[in-house]
């Protein structure tokens, strides 16, 4: 049965069933959009793929409590104000069922690197050319090669553990000097430091083993002798085994921590046994207070 705003039972439709063109004048923007953020790259990419194709992701707006007539942009600034300045007088909306902006702010997952080099080799497949989308996406056609063989040289198990995650595309590079079982264990390592940056690549290659490395493609360390190479080597190893070692006991260490900061906060909830301390042990009463004031930080 539906119910109020699209309802159906208890689960509740996050949009209106169907999409509005609503004038441009009837929507208040929660923000402005500073003149520098005009001048940014990312800026230039969506004034040149909705001059190319079009909106693709319409703005998300919710309706005025207390004006039918109004909206309030939830999503899409930047959509909103390249219109604005393309002289369009009406936009296609979808129109959510909550006024709240905070999952549009902080909880929408944005097309990771893997996923974008996919589109990009399914836009190809289905015909449309490398410079039409270089000039929807406003970059160069070298640059929409570099990404359409984006996965060129990378074994499908690193690609598998990076297709979720936002990585720079320089760091395919970096795994390309690599063999496939090296280039495994260096996505798990950055995976498990949450570090994708070109410069934490570089030294995973180059704390990489000769025998580990694909033959004929040098590591590029200018500066470093192979004496240097091999110390690093050795202290990556030692860093990866000790990051092993506390990441099995982690859980385990939290729950005690976890028990003994609440058998400490008991303590401190006795009368009897604060006076004790305070009496005969009041070092060890401030250090409990300490702990207890961390928690309650926390």
């Amino acid at each position: 049965m539906k119910g109020k705003h699209g309802a159906t039972g208890s689960i509740k439709l996050a949009f209106e069933e169907a999409s509005l063109r609503i004038p441009i004048d009837a929507i208040l923007p929660l923000r402005s959009v500073p003149a520098t953020i005009k001048k940014s790259v990312k800026y230039g990419q969506i004034a040149a793929s909705i001059a190319e194709v079009g909106i693709i992701e319409p703005p998300v707006v919710a309706r005025d409590a207390a004006d039918v007539d109004r909206y309030h942009l939830l999503d899409g600034h930047l959509r909103l104000e390249i219109m604005r300045e393309r002289g369009e007088t009406h936009i296609v909306c979808l129109v959510a069922t909550e006024d709240e902006a905070f999952t549009y702010n902080k909880r929408i997952s944005r097309i990771a690197t893997i996923q974008e080099h996919r589109m990009i080799l399914n836009a190809v497949k289905k015909g449309v050319s490398e410079e039409r989308l270089a000039r929807a996406l406003n970059v160069n056609i070298a640059h929409i090669r570099m990404k359409r063989n984006l996965l060129v040289g990378i074994c499908p198990e690193a690609a598998d553990l990076l297709k979720d995650r936002h990585v720079p595309i320089h760091v395919f590079t970096e795994l390309r000097f690599m063999k496939a079982v090296r280039q495994v264990a260096a996505v798990m390592a950055m995976i498990s430091m949450n570090r994708f940056s070109v410069s934490y690549a570089k030294s995973l290659v180059a704390s990489t083993p000769d025998d580990e490395l694909v033959a004929g493609r040098p590591r590029r360390i200018p500066g470093l002798t192979e004496d240097q190479i091999a110390t690093m080597q050795r202290e990556s190893e030692n860093v990866d085994r000790e990051f092993r070692r506390i990441e099995q006991s982690y859980s385990s260490d939290n729950l005690d921590l976890l028990l003994a900061t609440g058998y400490v906060n008991r303590l401190l909830g006795n009368v009897r046994v604060v006076r004790h301390l305070a009496q005969h042990y009041a070092d060890i009463l401030s250090e409990f207070q300490k702990l207890s004031d961390l928690q309650k930080a926390a």
